[in-house]
């Protein structure tokens, strides 16, 4: 299965808005540099201290774009905050796998639900809808740099 990366998206800090890049450098066992997981200043980064689901996430753009037809929203892609908004590609069947995102490998940890939080500060409907849809959260296995339009391929 193959798909390729449509956006990339980093948010300096907890809350902060998330900023649109067309490359990224992502590192072993941290994450995307400049990212606020990567500088410990994610929501969640000293509950998920040294968690590998932490690392790196990932969203279908087919999902979002369903949440806005579907509750006639007009959501950007980068309001859900994840890192890695793909296209192509069904994000569930990762879990557990390892894959590519152009030259650097990752392996999928778990799917990366909707939370309370993500509700609060975008939309309470992201609860009901993006259950089982919101993304997966991965492990980079190795670095490297990603841009837009690169391939996702198990």
């Amino acid at each position: 299965m193959k798909g390729s990366i449509f956006k990339i998206f980093i948010a300096k800090n907890a809350g902060s808005k998330t900023q649109s890049i067309s490359s990224a450098s992502v590192v072993a066992g941290k994450g995307i540099e400049g990212d606020r997981y990567y500088n410990g200043k994610g929501t969640f980064s000293k509950k998920l201290k040294n968690n590998p689901a932490v690392e790196l996430s990932l969203i279908e753009k087919e999902e979002i774009d369903n949440f806005n037809i579907t509750y006639k929203q007009n959501h950007e892609y980068g309001d859900l905050r994840r890192n890695i908004v793909t296209e192509g590609v069904r994000l569930n069947d990762y879990v557990g796998k390892e894959f590519t995102i152009g030259n650097i490998k990752l392996k999928g940890i778990r799917l990366c639900e909707p939370c309370p939080y993500l509700a609060e500060t975008v939309n309470s409907l992201v609860l009901p809808h993006l259950i089982g849809v919101g993304g997966l959260r991965a492990q980079i296995l190795t670095g490297g740099t990603i841009k837009q339009g690169d391939i996702v391929n198990v």
